[in-house]
């Protein structure tokens, strides 16, 4: 599994289309991260101040219908995160039939991700 981080409101926009965040169009490829560690770092470094429940879609990438690269974070990866890590780039849409699960963001009271409550 891969992961990509969202806010629940911007998965929920359009249930019937591939997924499609504004960083695909802005970067070429949606963000994701390779493991919970690095997605909890993610979510530090970028989503602490996101409004309402933020969620890791859980994306398996042999059901992607578009090219997933490994590559490395430009320019650093976020505080934590080895400079050897790999991220996982997907060059396309996110088929939701690819989405096999969600995980909330668990945040403390300063916005900080401290783990992952199963979302249903």
């Amino acid at each position: 599994m891969i992961f990509h981080l969202v806010r629940l409101d911007d998965w929920l926009v359009a249930p019937d289309r591939p997924y499609a965040p504004p960083t695909l169009a802005e970067d070429g490829f949606v963000h994701c991260s390779p493991d919970e560690s690095t997605t909890l770092a993610v979510a530090n470094a970028f989503f602490r101040d996101t409004p309402g429940p933020l969620m890791a879609l859980m994306i398996d990438e042999e059901k992607l219908d578009v090219v997933v690269e490994w590559e490395a974070a430009d320019p650093a990866p976020p505080p934590g995160v080895p400079d050897t890590t790999l991220f996982p780039h997907v060059y396309g849409h996110v088929v939701r039939s690819a989405v096999q699960g969600m995980l909330e963001v668990v945040r403390d009271a300063e916005g900080r991700a401290t783990g992952f409550a199963v979302w249903s």
